[in-house]
């Protein structure tokens, strides 16, 4: 009885091993893996061949574009650029280090665009920067637009000629009139019976139209001209303190409370220092102006609060007597004040500074309630806190 167990176990572990294969199988199994391997051989052949062809594509399509190409990997070297690229800078730039590279290329007032010195010629860049989903390499896209800045330059300058010269029969009274006064006060002047008294208030008052006249000259000028004379980085928080330091006693002698505060984090402003300088003194001067004693005037300075993280708001308040709907569209047009010594030109001017500089002047006002002046400026993205498009990773 044992001994037939025993033999069942084993007849029963010789059945489950596999049976062997004979000479037929081997052959056909091999025949078989032979023409999976020359499958996968010409598919992967075919797989090179349209790699290449799509990098022979790829290759002539970067060397057909106008605008510079130029591909960073995660150590923010070059791998790969086009001619365009290697013409803006004048060398070759595969295998360069970009961090060496990059501050050649200069934020301007605009974000997204640079200026680069070339040859003597500094040209205008636009600049864009996309990421690979892979995460390990990036392109950079630098199109040359100087022509298309100079364009735009010139429309802004033929709209405020065109402007002004629509201003022409408005310019002969507001120049008349001045003159006139101050031509008549002079004439007194040849009056011997004159005392010395009279003869100096009628002279004062001679001055003051005359000094009229040249600010009016002046503000026409600036409003003509448009253009910023230079720019330069600053704080603006500095600039603030400057404004406060300023107008803070023209409040005070008409008994107006002057408040500034900063709350920009020390943000760097790219632009025309002076101009805007004068942009917001023009707001306060205003605002102090429509104050009646005893109220009051602020400066605020602080990012923009409209999902505009790269932008920068001077926030100019008052107490006044407001502005009246009908008047708050007009109120920016040339020659239209509503002060009796206003020249009408103080805040086209200020507009076209805040434009010049890519920003913006909106109000906010209501009669009896006073009235808000925002002069938006927007800032440089390295300057915001936001990544740098050109800057090394």
């Amino acid at each position: 009885m044992t001994v037939t167990t025993a033999m069942t176990t084993h007849d029963q572990a010789r059945e489950a091993q596999p049976p062997a294969l004979d000479a037929a199988q081997l052959a056909e199994a091999f025949a078989l893996f032979s023409r999976a391997s020359e499958e996968l051989s010409t598919a992967y052949n075919g797989l090179q061949l349209q790699v290449g062809q799509l990098t022979e594509r790829l290759t002539m399509l970067m060397g057909a574009l106008p605008a510079g190409v130029i591909v960073l990997d995660r150590a923010g070297r070059v791998v790969q650029n086009n001619r365009a690229a290697e013409a803006l800078f004048g060398t070759e730039l595969a295998g360069s280090d970009w961090a060496r590279i990059a501050p050649a290329l200069q934020a301007t007032e605009t974000p997204g665009e640079v200026t680069l010195a070339r040859g003597g010629e500094t040209l205008r860049l636009s600049v864009s920067e996309t990421a690979l989903e892979s995460g390990e390499e990036r392109i950079l896209l630098l199109h040359d637009i100087t022509d298309t800045y100079q364009m735009r330059l010139t429309a802004e300058r033929n709209e405020r000629l065109a402007a002004m010269g629509e201003m022409v029969a408005g310019l002969a009274h507001q120049l008349r009139t001045p003159l006139a006064a101050a031509l008549l006060y002079t004439g007194n002047l040849r009056q011997a019976e004159l005392g010395a008294a009279e003869r100096a208030k009628i002279a004062d008052r001679a001055i003051e139209r005359l000094r009229y006249l040249e600010r009016l000259i002046r503000d026409m000028l600036l409003f003509a001209r448009g253009d910023s004379l230079g720019r330069q980085r600053f704080g603006a928080c500095e600039l603030a303190v400057e404004l406060a330091h300023t107008l803070e006693p023209l409040a005070r002698a008409r008994r107006i409370a002057f408040a500034s505060t900063c709350e920009c984090a020390d943000a760097i402003v790219h632009g025309d220092r002076k101009a805007l300088a004068g942009a917001l003194t023009n707001l306060l001067e205003n605002a102090i102006q429509a104050t009646e004693p005893g109220g009051s005037v602020s400066l605020q300075v602080a990012p923009a609060d409209e999902g505009a993280a790269r932008a920068l708001c001077f926030v100019v308040r008052d107490s006044g007597r407001g502005v009246a709907p009908e008047l708050q569209s007009r109120l920016f047009d040339p020659f239209f004040t509503t002060r009796a010594d206003g020249t009408g030109l103080g805040l086209a001017i200020a507009r076209g500074v805040a434009r010049g500089h890519g920003g913006d002047i909106t109000l906010r006002s209501a009669v009896g309630q006073g009235s808000t002046f925002i002069l938006t400026l927007p800032l440089a993205s390295d300057e915001a806190g936001g990544a740098d498009p050109v800057a090394p990773t």
